[in-house]
């Protein structure tokens, strides 16, 4: 067994409590140490009428530009000033005549004249027998700290203001987008349509609208701009602007009558906003679409998928059928060669456009809605009328992701044979 060595413990200096000194000498370190804080140290005679000051040190002599000399023998009212507020200087008062404690921040003034913020602490100090002798009291300047506090004041003001001003813009800019949204009921010759909109935020990426040209041909289409906010409505709708019948880009004719018009087939519109909308890398904003015309005389549908989701058609009394169609989302490519595609359709049979924030809806455990939950759906809401239908799914998709919102915007639009 081996011995351990006993390490000698190093002697540690002494230490000398205050209450150990001498007593002059306590008496001095004490006074050094007034004398040396940085902050302003007033004791006043609580002993004396309207009590006088009998000891300032240099940082109260630094802080306000009085010597001791000119300050002792006075009430300390003297840092009072035109604007110092008298509330406070009462709430000082009241302190003092019933000899408690005080902390307040008043507006003082030094000798110059120059206004600065105090922070004034009143300490009443007693005697053996529990009498007030003296007040002592601490100065500090928070005029920079107080100064802050205002110009955040002034820049909350601001900002509110600006955010109001902002709020009020967003608000107008979305009736602006709402009013290019179709009618609730639109009027159409043969065809049931209904249609749901629900922007993540206060300005929707999506949009999607109905036109009815004439007795005969009908454009559905539903888009979808890349990102949200601003950006991304404004694009929505100056699609939406262009994608209207007034503009001539949807339809043709010259007869002047609405049943002379003729409609221009998809593969025309989406040349025309690939063309006008190339993809810019500076933005890195583009925007996916499925532009449809319905022939009421020949029921047949004619659309472009590009980039979006695949139309739903659901076909009285039988399987829901995804009309897959691989295309380039508008502007990405140069030349993108749109295939085009028709669905011959017939009296009860649905077709559902809709955009990706809907299949995307995620439940607590990050798994999509999906597109076959939508197609069964969908498919069981057959026996409800296609209005009170859209609703319903929307219910669910909220039952799915347990939120009243959604993190992107979710979009459908859909039509009945009569």
């Amino acid at each position: 067994m081996t011995k351990r060595k006993r390490t000698k413990d190093k002697k540690k200096p002494p230490i000398l409590l205050l209450n150990d000194r001498p007593f002059e000498e306590q008496l001095r370190l004490k006074d050094r140490a007034l004398t040396s804080c940085a902050e302003g140290v007033t004791i006043a005679d609580a002993t004396q009428p309207d009590y006088p000051l009998i000891y300032v040190n240099r940082g109260f002599e630094k802080l306000t530009g009085y010597s001791a000399a000119e300050t002792c023998g006075t009430n300390c009212r003297f840092l009072q000033g035109k604007d110092s507020d008298p509330g406070t200087i009462e709430e000082i008062r009241k302190a003092v005549n019933e000899k408690r404690e005080c902390v307040v921040e008043i507006l003082n003034y030094r000798k110059n004249g120059e206004p600065f913020w105090n922070r004034l602490s009143i300490t009443p100090i007693y005697d053996e027998q529990g009498t007030v002798t003296n007040f002592i009291g601490i100065q500090s300047d928070v005029t920079a700290r107080r100064k802050a506090e205002a110009a955040l004041r002034a820049t909350n003001v601001e900002l509110e203001r600006a955010n109001r001003i902002i709020r009020n813009d967003l608000q107008a800019a979305a009736k602006i987008q709402a009013s290019f949204l179709p009618q609730s009921e639109p009027e159409l010759h043969g065809i049931k349509a209904a249609w749901k909109l629900i922007p993540c935020s206060e300005l929707a990426g999506d949009t999607l609208n109905v036109h009815c040209l004439n007795d005969r041909y009908t454009v559905f289409y539903v888009l979808d701009v890349s990102g949200h906010g601003v950006q991304a409505s404004l694009l929505s709708v100056t699609l939406n602007h262009i994608l209207s019948p007034e503009t001539g880009r949807v339809s043709r004719g010259a007869g002047g009558q609405s049943n002379d018009l003729s409609a221009v087939s998809p593969t025309e519109v989406l040349n025309y906003l690939n063309r006008q909308f190339p993809f810019d890398t500076a933005i890195n904003q583009y925007f996916t679409l499925v532009y449809g015309v319905l022939d009421s005389i020949a029921n047949r549908f004619r659309f472009i998928s590009a980039g979006h989701p695949p139309p739903l058609y659901v076909p009285a009394g039988k399987a829901p059928e995804f009309q897959d169609l691989s295309n380039f989302p508008v502007g990405i490519v140069e030349d993108p060669s749109f295939r085009e595609a028709t669905v011959q359709m017939s009296t009860g049979d649905r077709m559902y456009l809709y955009s990706d924030g809907l299949v995307e809806v995620a439940n607590v455990k990050g798994e999509h809605f999906g597109e076959e939950r939508l197609a069964e759906e969908l498919n069981k809401l057959r026996t409800n009328s296609l209005k009170s239908g859209l609703p319903s799914l929307i219910h669910r998709l909220r039952d799915w992701s347990g939120e009243d919102s959604f993190k992107d915007d979710v979009s459908i639009l859909g039509f009945e044979i009569k």
